[in-house]
């Protein structure tokens, strides 16, 4: 059987309905194109987000069914918490996002080439737009973990993590969680599953119910300030 994907018009950010993405591979929906922020923000928007590999066409992709966190109610272990007393880790929002995006980049495993550095420098330029966040993790004046990701309304679409130290980035999601819902942040979108989020409490929702969410969430706004250049700190009764 014949597949046919949409080839994307470098002068026109429109993609094809989510909705047409194949079953196999999953969620592939389109190629081409290129990684502006205007077509990258657009994508988001829709659902759909760019990955792809060394000598491959940009390959735009909307999964089913999707991993997200819900940031109301995330918990976090108890050994994490016990972790987290006794290690003098700092937290902070957007004080070293192009950091944050290099190292997941550098840290993946050999295999996982997709964050080439067209990429970086694509969410790079979208931090300083303020659509791309990143959530640091500390260790005295060392930057040890984090992750990063695009803001879309009261969704927060996480891209990658990465950690130096142990559960860095398990504090990191902790923290980001936390902050997001004491600003209205209503879902954390993960793309696809894999063992490390569901072990972190991530769960499948359906193409049908996230594109339901994202069209709710996106018109919708978090409260002033929720990203701006900050340390940050956990509800009183969590560190106990």
């Amino acid at each position: 059987m014949t597949i046919y994907l949409t080839e994307l018009d470098d002068s026109d950010y429109t993609f094809p309905s989510p909705y047409e993405a194949l079953d196999e591979p999953n969620g592939l929906l389109a190629f081409g194109g290129d990684l502006s922020p205007e077509r990258i923000l657009t994508g988001y928007h829709n659902g759909i987000f760019p990955w792809y590999g060394p000598g491959e066409p940009i390959l735009w992709w909307s999964p089913s069914p999707r991993a997200v966190f819900d940031p109301r109610t995330f918990k976090p272990a108890k050994s994490l918490k016990k972790f987290h007393r006794k290690t003098p880790y700092r937290v902070s929002i957007n004080k070293a996002t192009r950091e944050v995006i290099t190292l997941c980049a550098k840290l993946r495993p050999a295999e996982e080439t997709w964050l080439n550095q067209e990429m970086r420098d694509a969410y790079s330029e979208l931090a300083l737009q303020g659509h791309c966040h990143s959530v640091e993790v500390w260790l005295e004046d060392k930057l040890i973990g984090g992750l990063y990701g695009i803001q879309v309304g009261k969704l927060f679409c996480g891209e990658s993590m990465f950690s130096l130290e142990t559960n860095a980035s398990k504090i990191a999601l902790w923290y980001l969680c936390r902050h997001f819902t004491a600003h209205g942040g209503q879902l954390i979108d993960c793309q696809v599953m894999n063992p490390h989020l569901e072990s972190l409490g991530a769960f499948e929702m359906e193409r049908d119910e996230f594109l339901d969410s994202l069209l709710s969430y996106r018109e919708q706004s978090i409260s002033a300030g929720c990203f701006d250049t900050q340390w940050l700190t956990l509800p009183s009764e969590e560190t106990q």
